[in-house]
């Protein structure tokens, strides 16, 4: 890195408008996005919308937060543009459901915001992608004025950590992002993905609502824990490594991150990183929890014929509680292999080509798909 990347941590204990505004104001200013920022120009905003969810369950970039991000930019005499494709069908209508269960129709119309309902997309070229040259994303993201990365603090089920580069995920229209689990199924591979496609869109500015965090089986199936933060800075990756350094986690072991600094897109340590604000070591979550998918391999500890089987039996995989299942479909619509069908009115998984990428735990809206691990990790 030929400059050392700048992250601003924030202490911030409430979704309070004033105090927000006031926070964002000043970071503008210091990263001097009034430059960046002109009059006339449409800023694209992408949160991170999952699902239809209640901003106090954690799930979502809290409505508030992007709030006050568009009020400066408005100040700035910029449009703003609120773009994101949840998980599930892409349709206007289902933007209108999400949009307005999540809370963003009212701060819409109580600020002069626009909501991307058009649902267009397009395949992009990616020149410089290391596993993937092609890329289906919504218009808003098909060469914008400027880009503001709104993420959620979140442990994931299948990339540990979601933050401001994960959050870019949500630029490829609905159901496409199972296809592109279907054609990754593997961490790495996927990980690959995600930075070919970050270096795609090349957010201009990146936050992390770290207010209210989800620690556990994220980043839908979590718990909500409060952690009284607020991460900004121009570099997704060098914000999710302080993020992620904050609630315990080593970057390094984060595969997407690991990816991003092997292309040098990012430092080997946040000791690269010019931190301002609170110290990573005077706010730091040692006790975060982290996702039960969080696989422990000892299997290269026994034989290697036995290898296999100690896999199959120790990988982690979603688990439904059929009695609690209202068979919505849910989880059917979004599982890339197809793996999952209705039957009397209940949700069954067809584990035998199950790929493990927990799309179904993500989507299900009565939370009820659990991440099952070997008994023996759970003691």
């Amino acid at each position: 890195m030929a400059t050392k990347p700048q992250v601003f941590i924030d202490k911030c204990d409430s979704y309070d408008s004033d105090i927000l505004l006031a926070l964002f104001r000043e970071r503008f200013a210091q990263l001097k996005m009034n430059e960046k920022i002109r009059p006339g120009m449409t800023v694209v905003i992408k949160p991170n919308l999952i699902m239809k969810s209640s901003p106090d369950a954690a799930a979502i970039t809290h409505p508030e937060v992007t709030a006050a991000v568009g009020r400066v930019v408005k100040e700035l005499g910029a449009k703003v543009l609120i773009a994101e494709s949840s998980g599930g069908v892409f349709t206007e209508q289902s933007v209108k459901s999400v949009m307005n269960g999540c809370g963003y129709t009212a701060i819409a119309e109580k600020y002069g915001f626009e909501i991307y309902k058009d649902c267009e997309y397009q395949a992009v070229n990616l020149p410089d992608g290391k596993i993937c040259r092609t890329l289906t994303v919504i218009k808003p993201y098909v060469n914008p004025d400027f880009v503001i990365d709104i993420a959620k603090l979140k442990t994931h089920c299948m990339t540990t950590f979601s933050g401001a580069t994960k959050n870019l995920f949500g630029t490829v229209p609905g159901l496409m992002k199972p296809e592109l689990h279907f054609r990754y199924p593997e961490l790495n591979d996927f990980s690959k993905m995600l930075i070919d496609l970050s270096e795609y869109i090349r957010p201009d500015l990146c936050i992390i609502d770290g207010i209210d965090g989800m620690e556990g089986d994220g980043p839908t199936g979590g718990s909500p824990r409060h952690v009284g933060l607020v991460f900004t800075g121009l570099s997704s990756y060098a914000v999710d490594m302080v993020a992620s350094s904050c609630i315990g986690l080593n970057p390094m072991e984060i595969r997407m991150l690991k990816e991003a600094n092997e292309r040098g897109l990012c430092p080997d340590s946040v000791d690269e990183i010019d931190v301002i604000g609170e110290s990573i070591a005077a706010v730091k979550i040692v006790s975060f929890k982290r996702p039960k998918s969080k696989s422990v391999d000892f299997a290269k500890y026994v034989p290697g014929f036995l290898q296999p089987l100690v896999k199959k039996i120790t990988t982690p995989k979603p688990k439904i509680d059929t009695k609690k299942c209202v068979g919505c479909g849910k989880c059917a619509e979004s599982c890339p292999q197809h793996t999952i069908e209705i039957k009397d009115r209940k949700a069954v998984i067809n584990y035998d080509k199950c790929i493990k990428c927990f799309c179904c735990h993500e989507m299900c809206p009565m939370h009820i798909i659990k991440v099952k691990r070997f008994s023996l990790f759970d003691l």
